[in-house]
């Protein structure tokens, strides 16, 4: 699926952005930007092995979730000045893309 190779791409860009965090960081903002983004595809791919629409809904939901955490993550690293502003602002586009296609998947199924 394009929108799960998507959202493992950016996780992956994530993790690459937050090598650089101050290790005081290493169970704040790494652990919770990195789980939020790699979420994102774990929460994809269940949702394509449930059976329902009603259960895949529900896990692209939660995926969706994620991607907005994710993207308030990215928000704060750049305006604590961890993030260089102009890659926060590539990655917050890609993910509202993400999302997008998340909500038109949802929206395929009811």
């Amino acid at each position: 699926m394009e929108v799960w190779k998507k959202a493992n791409e950016l996780s992956f860009q994530v993790f690459e952005l937050t090598k650089s965090l101050p290790r005081s960081e290493d169970y704040g903002l790494t652990s919770q930007i990195r789980r939020s983004a790699n979420s994102i595809s774990s929460n994809i791919s269940e949702a394509f092995g449930r059976k329902t629409k009603k259960d895949k809904r529900n896990f692209y939901i939660v995926a969706r979730g994620s991607a907005f955490e994710t993207q308030s993550h990215l928000l704060y690293g750049g305006k604590v000045k961890y993030f260089n502003e102009q890659i926060v602002g590539k990655l917050i586009e890609e993910y509202d893309d993400l999302i997008h296609q998340l909500n038109k998947i949802m929206k395929a199924l009811g």
